[in-house]
């Protein structure tokens, strides 16, 4: 079927029923105050807020939809950080990203494609002039400026010619034959997003700032990682990789190294089993702080933080009981703290600890990075005088762009969306805590309830389910959610066990056992909501995506309370998944305790196929067909097994699409209409046409 069929039966649907109350203005026009698919368009977000060395300015990529190319478009903007001065630094239809201030603060390093593929630009910030300092075969990464100012770091894909295993015959001229074979040999060979993987690896450069020929520093057949930090004195660069003969197989493995900025060998600073990353190196340049955690091939374990002598000696745990993860660290400008993100309850947070290991927080709702869904995000940097700039989202609003000195609260300084959602009467976002039925465990939820709600009406419910597993959803901007709750549904998103933030424990309740009690957490949250008294039990729906999606497909092979449901790039079979995903290397390892063929009866008894001939209630899939972390060979089993039971089931394939079926607008709207679609042609509460 035509994958915008269920848009039209959504429309048709609505025309029907009138719709909820406040959908359609007098005359049957849509009321331009509720949030319309289209609406997706017009929203922006900022991203990588990166300030100047003096603290004074701050510029940020301000992502918004091109409605004619249908993909996200990043310009360059700058904003001092008192709030004044807003204005573009590099604005149009091209890409700009990845800006980066030169240590005096007198110049921007950016990466852009501008001109075609992309490359490392660097502009002036005085006069505007821009230069283009390289001619890269591949997309840099990872930019980093020496402390001199005179060099920038970067990383990028060295390919690696093969010699084919059959050389072709020569073809005569002007015959058109088909494309060459693949011949693959290595473990992972094709990546979500990218497609089959060229053969080659990635490796650390630097270049003159003034431009010039890179020298490539790092070598050998191994991947080298940023983020890339510089020693004061600009004469090495740490970075993290595997260069161990089986890095192949170890996809969680990874040490720090140094390697001198003209070149030479480099130097293994850490030793141990499990990935030791992001290394900093600090102002005095005789300490290094890193993240990672010894590793026990665990689903989820805990990333910590991590500081050494410079030449990795007296490694410790800065704050060895803080139960959260800690990352994108940073030193203060006098050394004397580390910043860092970390998340708690579903809330990404801005942190600091002194060397002898008390924590602070600053800034809490950090995110509103993904206008999708309403998963934790966000990202800051930070000045030699501890003045901070960061993305901080809302309930009712993407990403803009805060400040903060010090020790002090963050100031927003950018409202981008005020133009759009203000004027919109969005679904208000409220958290509910229970228990679960199964062991009393604390869960906590939100509730989308949908714009002029009335708690004496009774309402149907969408349940929610975020991916991962191991991720969370919080009290954030979520345009897929704020959609579901403006067609009249009230919308509930849970953290159930196995999600982040909440700490090891709560997370590997699901280690070896997903799906398995996370059922029970998100059934609980369903009855909690249903006490309340103003949802209809017998207008009850379920939808996820990816790690959602899996436990979608587990719910409706456990129950049928759920008149529809909808799911989104599901794993069906565990055994075929981890032979097909593209990380193989690491779901048979991390998530079970052994191959498939030898524990055939593990996998069986976690795969949704297994419960399909429980299954009554309608189940319409939906997965992008060049999906490579859940093939949509996965959905093609599922719906497969649905139809031979003589089951109402779609299968709705997104053409081109990765995992991320919602990069692009059109997809995240189409997604939403397939699923009100879907959804619509069962509910009961409206009337249906005879």
């Amino acid at each position: 079927m035509k994958f915008q069929t269920l848009s039209h039966c959504l429309a048709a649907a609505l025309a029907v029923a009138g719709g909820p109350a406040w959908a359609e203005a007098d005359g049957g026009e849509k009321d331009v105050r509720i949030l319309q698919s289209t609406d997706v368009f017009q929203l922006e977000y900022a991203s990588e807020p990166q300030i100047s060395p003096d603290g004074r300015h701050i510029v940020y990529v301000r992502t918004a939809m091109d409605i004619m190319t249908d993909r996200t478009r990043g310009n360059l903007w700058t904003i001092d950080s008192d709030g004044g001065n807003h204005r573009p630094v590099l604005s149009g239809r091209q890409g700009y990203s990845s800006p980066r201030w030169s240590p005096d603060g007198m110049r921007l390093a950016y990466i852009s494609g501008a001109e075609g593929s992309p490359q490392l630009y660097l502009r002036w910030m005085d006069t505007g002039q821009t230069a283009l300092l390289t001619n890269l075969q591949e997309a840099p990464g990872a930019i980093s400026w020496s402390p001199d100012g005179e060099f920038i770091a970067f990383t990028m894909t060295v390919p690696k010619e093969k010699e084919p295993l059959a050389k072709a015959p020569a073809k005569p001229e002007g015959a058109e034959w088909a494309p060459p074979v693949k011949v693959i040999d290595t473990v992972v060979y094709r990546a979500d997003g990218e497609g089959f993987l060229e053969a080659g690896y990635s490796h650390v450069f630097v270049v003159p700032a003034e431009g010039g020929t890179p020298q490539q520093l790092t070598g050998g057949d191994f991947n080298h990682y940023g983020p890339l930090s510089w020693s004061p004195d600009s004469g090495r660069i740490l970075f993290s990789a595997n260069r161990n003969e089986d890095w192949e197989y170890e996809p969680v493995e990874s040490e720090v190294f140094e390697i001198p900025a003209t070149g030479g060998e480099p130097k293994q600073l850490t030793h141990r089993k499990g990935p030791d990353q992001e290394p900093v190196w600090s102002p005095d340049g005789r300490r290094i702080a890193y993240t990672g955690f010894d590793d026990r091939e665990q689903g989820y374990q805990v990333t910590q933080l991590y500081v050494m002598d410079r030449d990795g000696g007296n490694a410790r745990a800065l704050i060895p009981d803080f139960d959260r993860d800690v990352f994108n660290i940073k030193w203060s400008g006098d050394g004397g703290r580390i910043w860092y993100l970390y998340e708690e309850r579903g809330l990404r947070k801005l942190g600091t600890t002194t060397l002898d290991g008390r924590v602070s927080t600053l800034a809490d709702n950090v995110g509103g990075l993904d206008i999708g869904r309403p998963y934790t995000s966000g990202s800051y940097s930070l000045s030699r005088t501890n003045v901070y700039a960061l993305t901080r989202g809302a309930p009712d609003r993407p990403a803009d762009v805060s400040a903060g000195s010090g020790r002090s609260a963050p100031r927003q300084l950018t409202h981008l969306n005020d133009d759009l959602l203000g004027q919109k009467t969005l679904g208000q976002v409220r958290e509910i805590n229970l228990k679960s039925s199964f062991d009393g465990r604390d869960v906590q939820a939100w509730l989308v309830t949908p714009p002029d709600f009335n708690s004496n009406t009774k309402y149907p419910l969408i349940l929610e389910i975020h991916g991962g597993p191991y991720a969370a959803y919080g009290p954030t901007f979520a345009g897929e959610i704020q959609l579901f709750a403006a067609a009249g549904y009230v919308v509930l998103y849970v953290n159930p066990r196995g999600s982040t933030s909440y700490g090891e424990d709560f997370a590997s309740q699901i280690h070896h056992a997903y799906p398995g009690h996370d059922y029970d957490d998100l059934m609980s949250a369903v009855d909690a909501v249903i006490a309340e008294g103003y949802v209809d039990s017998d207008n009850l729906f379920v939808t996820g995506g990816s790690g959602g999606g899996v436990l979608t497909a587990w719910i409706v092979g456990k129950t049928d309370r759920f008149r529809a449901a909808v799911v989104a790039k599901p794993v069906i079979n565990w055994t075929s998944f981890v032979l097909t995903s593209d990380a193989t290397n690491f779901f048979y390892r991390y998530w079970f305790e052994n191959y498939p063929w030898e524990a055939q009866s593990d996998y069986w008894a976690r795969s949704p196929l297994s419960l399909v001939g429980n299954v009554k209630t309608p189940t319409m899939l939906i997965t992008g067909e060049q999906d490579f972390r859940t093939p949509i060979a996965e959905t093609e089993q599922f719906y497969q097994a649905l139809k031979l039971r003589k089951l109402d089931t779609l299968m709705v394939r997104v053409p081109e699409a990765p995992h991320d079926i919602s990069g692009r607008p059109s997809n995240l709207i189409a997604k939403v209409d397939n699923i009100l679609a879907w959804f619509g042609k069962y509910r009961t509460d409206i009337k249906k046409e005879k």
